[in-house]
């Protein structure tokens, strides 16, 4: 099912949904340029539908969300964007943030803090951002796109995607699920895919303060968000359980999606209401 909630500002968030409307949610946000598309193998899985409610949102300015002109350096307007998602969600929902996704969710605790959430997971993620932050450290895949990958000029921005795109994984993946990557890289206007860039954001002491349980999983050899970023959220957050997917790249719900459901229901059940 698809459907949408208004964030702050009016913004409209699409949303994608399946599950029991009274199942425990698991709330998805995904990472820079790309959409709720990228939870295809989360979806297809019945041991996750058929026991929790599954809800993936397009952050704005992606996906089919919409595209205001600003506000993508402002915690506080990712933080109620995802509010009003978890407002759709229900109560006791555990976020999920991979890439990106990390920051927004990062965010979301900094002005809202934990008292609705059941928990959280951070997936190959950044929780900063900012020149020398330690929770927002980058790898060489994502240094290599930039700044082609932000160019208004297709002939600069495409083959610099198509390269990032076919990085994010060390190993195979569908070949159609990495052109719909692609495709929604692309579907991103560049003047969005700069904008995630700017802003300074430390984030110790948010992470300090979460008393929730957290789950941080990571691929050994991502190249995208270097796997020191997972230390760091790990070590901080306290009590967090870190895992790693061995060789796998900065897609390790694709890469190794049986292994990741099962950690994902594994960590849900354990945190049962």
């Amino acid at each position: 099912m698809n459907t949408e909630v208004v964030g702050t500002s009016g913004v409209r968030i699409a949303l994608r949904v399946e599950g029991a409307q009274n199942s425990r949610p698991l709330v998805f946000v995904h990472g820079w340029a790309q959409s709720s598309r990228a939870w295809a193998a989360q979806f297809a899985d019945p041991a996750l539908t058929e026991r929790f409610r599954l809800v993936a949102m397009d952050l704005r300015g992606h996906g089919a969300s919409d595209v205001p002109a600003a506000g993508y350096d402002d915690p506080r307007q990712w933080a109620d964007d995802l509010a009003a998602v978890l407002d759709f969600a229900g109560p006791g929902a555990i976020v999920v943030g991979w890439s990106y996704g990390g920051l927004v969710l990062t965010d979301y605790l900094r002005v809202h803090g934990s008292a609705r959430l059941g928990g959280i997971v951070l997936v190959g993620a950044i929780t900063e951002i900012g020149r020398g932050r330690a929770g927002g450290k980058t790898g060489a895949v994502m240094r290599a796109a930039l700044p082609a990958a932000l160019s208004d000029d297709s002939g600069v921005a495409v083959p610099a995607l198509v390269e990032f795109t076919r990085s994010m994984a060390t190993g195979p993946v569908p070949g159609t699920y990495e052109q719909a990557l692609l495709g929604a890289s692309l579907a991103v206007p560049p003047a969005v895919r700069a904008a995630l860039f700017k802003g300074d954001v430390e984030s110790a002491g948010v992470l300090q303060a979460v008393d929730k349980p957290a789950l941080v999983l990571s691929g050994t050899a991502d190249a995208v968000v270097d796997p020191s970023a997972a230390d760091y959220a790990a070590g901080k957050i306290p009590g967090a359980v870190q895992r790693w997917f061995v060789e796998a790249g900065h897609l390790p719900f694709v890469e190794d999606a049986g292994e990741f459901n099962s950690a994902l229901r594994q960590f849900a059940g354990e945190t049962g209401q």
